[in-house]
């Protein structure tokens, strides 16, 4: 028995705890919080709950919370409208490079994807013979 909550398969073997940060938008602290009100044990595995535990975080999660779609909305909106004000932070997303003031020269290899480019000794190459 998969359980689907807020569109997601969440992970039978898993903690409650640990499984709901597969949701995006729910953090460490926030499953907290959530089972602490839904009255659920953290410790419980998924396959181990009832199905009055799950309508019950499904519902805390669904109407309590953006998640998923409605915050990657959101948080896309609020990347877009910095692009169009014009603002450094929207050039900076744009350009895809790190927006918080962090330095470039080394270590953006996250948001750079990975580009590892080494430098050339600067001479030039020998020109052909046509």
């Amino acid at each position: 028995m998969a359980v689907r909550i807020a569109g997601v398969m969440i992970p039978n073997e898993k903690r409650i705890e640990i499984a709901l940060t597969y949701v995006y938008g729910v953090g460490r602290p926030m499953s907290k919080k959530i089972l602490e009100k839904a009255k659920v044990d953290p410790n419980t595995r998924v396959k181990d709950l009832k199905d009055e535990d799950i309508n019950r975080l499904r519902s805390l999660l669904e109407k309590d919370m953006k998640v998923e779609g409605d915050l990657r909305r959101e948080v896309g909106a609020n990347i877009k409208r910095l692009k169009d004000i014009g603002t450094y932070r929207g050039s900076r997303h744009a350009k895809r490079l790190p927006a918080r003031g962090q330095r470039t020269k080394t270590n953006s290899r996250s948001i750079r994807g990975n580009v590892r480019n080494t430098a050339t000794s600067g001479k030039k190459p020998a020109a052909q013979k046509t």
